[in-house]
């Protein structure tokens, strides 16, 4: 699906190109892809607020059918760049499935998925749940709820399935990090056997997101891990409840990104800069003043060229709230988070979080030394292209010299205990540690062989 600049970017162009230092781009029209979901965000407001034009950048916006087309479209160059899960950049550049040099100079967000089960399911669950004083299920949910029902699918010889949107996804394994950390063995990869589910209490699958809620009402999967608005999606039709969000899971995680071929960014270096400041201006935008323009990010992603859902459903997250069950609404400001606490600024820590659980699941199939971890980071994750972005951002007056991490090393202070659900820190400098530190997945030097871990 392509959308061109129309009307309402001409009056954006003029009402701020004043301050805009230009820069001398390489190549002007470009195309950049996305997948139907809430946090593709910051390119819909950067095309719609006149933030490309403001840069001189002429750029169509394609939905993709799913993660595989659109990473397969930025490595043949259909697309010059899009909105990616953060694994993809990660994994192509490592040569996990197919293999490319992919950069990310800009992430595109904090949080914004969530784990939802189907009515039966919950109806299961919920007595394993304790109650608040007003009656309602007390958040966070562990899969400790989850487990025994789990165990009575088995029983009976009804294998219990959940969907995720692809092997290298968050979603993947932000589900397999609740489910274990819940007691629930979710299975691993091996180089000849990649479904994901050797040796697996829950077995999982890639199901594209706009899918998720017809698939888990079909009665094909019983839950699923997914970003908005899918989650308030399987809620307003009455087919399942969210039981857990990624902020729950993990404060402030990392989501997706902005990813770019590393040759594209190395023959139009201005080029990847003037898209970069674009974005950050978007990302500004969604959260300034307290989330004040929300409503309007609502109506903008609500057509059909974006994400194309109800108004009513993407703001039941993307408002500052979340509905569990039907009825149970409840304040969470935090849910989706496109530029507060540095949500934009590509960490090396939030690369190696990924690499340690594609380690952690067999992905990775040897252990490799932290050096490895922190190299595979520094050349995918680019803050030097960001931090020239918001320098000029900054000498225009678009943007303030405090909002930028300007003498960070790329590393996060480690994440407290109490922000994860399964209480056990996480420390970007110490990757292997951080793996030993993990009850369920792989260790040292530990390897999947045939159907069972060994080492």
């Amino acid at each position: 699906m392509r959308h061109r600049f129309a009307g309402a970017a001409f009056a954006a162009l003029f009402a701020s190109t004043a301050t805009a230092q230009m820069l001398e781009l390489e190549t002007d029209e470009l195309t950049f892809g996305f997948i139907k979901l809430t946090d593709m965000a910051p390119l819909a407001v950067a095309y719609e607020q006149g933030y490309f034009l403001d840069e001189g950048l002429f750029v169509t916006l394609e939905a993709q059918a799913n993660w595989k087309v659109l990473l397969d479209g930025v490595i043949d160059g259909q697309l010059d760049g899009a909105h990616m899960l953060a694994g993809q950049p990660l994994a192509a550049t490592i040569g996990y499935g197919t293999e490319a040099h992919i950069i990310t100079p800009f992430s595109m967000d904090l949080n914004g998925n969530g784990i939802t089960v189907s009515n039966e399911v919950w109806e299961a669950m919920a007595p394993n749940i304790p109650a608040n004083a007003d009656g309602l299920p007390q958040h966070p949910i562990s899969a400790a709820a989850l487990a025994p029902v789990v165990e009575d699918y088995n029983a009976s010889g009804r294998r219990f399935d959940m969907g995720m949107v692809f092997p290298v996804s968050t979603h993947n394994y932000e589900l397999r990090y609740w489910l274990a950390a819940g007691g629930i063995e979710p299975g691993y990869y091996s180089p000849e056997d990649t479904s994901g589910q050797i040796a697996a209490e829950v077995f999982l699958s890639v199901t594209p997101p706009p899918q998720m809620p017809a698939t888990l009402e079909a009665g094909t999967i019983y839950g699923y891990c997914v970003g908005e608005p899918w989650n308030q999606q399987a809620v307003a039709m009455g087919i399942g409840v969210p039981v857990v969000t990624d902020y729950e899971i993990w404060r402030n995680n990392p989501e997706k990104v902005f990813g770019m071929t590393a040759a594209f960014a190395e023959e139009n270096p201005n080029t990847a800069i003037a898209v970069t400041k674009a974005l950050i201006r978007a990302a500004i935008w969604l959260d300034e003043n307290d989330n004040a323009n929300r409503e309007a990010a609502v109506e903008i992603l609500s057509r059909p060229e974006y994400v194309g859902a109800d108004e009513a459903v993407i703001a039941a997250s993307m408002t500052g709230t979340f509905e569990y069950e039907q009825g149970d609404v409840r304040e969470v400001p935090d849910f989706n988070v496109f530029f507060r606490y540095n949500a934009t600024y590509p960490f090396y820590s939030d690369a190696i979080w990924y690499l340690t659980q594609m380690r952690r699941w067999g992905q990775i199939a040897e252990a490799q030394d932290d050096q490895w971890y922190f190299d595979t980071a520094e050349r995918v994750y680019r803050p030097d292209i960001y931090l020239e972005a918001a320098r000029m951002l900054v000498d225009e007056g678009l943007a303030s010299e405090a909002d930028f991490p300007w003498d960070s090393d790329g590393y996060k202070a480690p994440t407290p205990a109490a922000d994860i659900i399964d209480g056990i820190p996480y420390d970007g400098r110490a990757p292997n540690a951080y793996l030993e530190s993990l009850p369920i997945g792989l260790k040292a030097d530990q390897r999947v062989v045939g159907r069972a871990v060994e080492g």
